[in-house]
């Protein structure tokens, strides 16, 4: 894990998932999959999904990236097309993500 000062340079990228209630089980398994995968690569400094204990559909992201190259090496890695775009969206009511700097 990278520290504060390495974070405060970088991308952070936060995300909103909204599941259909009868696809968060196979959400799950799919984010279980998919997490230690992309918190492997090698522009990630820090990755991390929660699920909302009072609100089981909800989940939140909070991604922190080298920088924009490295953001854009994510979204374009395999395992986030086939795992995410393809597997996981399909089965999400509700979907937003934004991205931030550090103050």
């Amino acid at each position: 894990m990278a520290d504060i000062n390495t974070l405060k340079q970088g991308l952070i990228v936060t995300a909103f998932w909204e599941a259909r209630p009868e696809e968060v089980d196979t959400l799950k398994a799919i984010i279980r999959k998919f997490l230690p995968q992309a918190q492997a690569e090698p522009g990630v400094l820090a990755f991390q999904i929660h699920q909302s204990l009072t609100e089981p559909t909800k989940f939140f992201f909070y991604e922190v990236f080298r920088d924009e190259a490295a953001f854009a090496e994510h979204s374009n890695a395999p395992h986030f097309k086939s795992l995410i775009l393809e597997q996981a969206v399909p089965r999400l009511a509700k979907r937003e993500r934004t991205q931030h700097k550090f103050v």
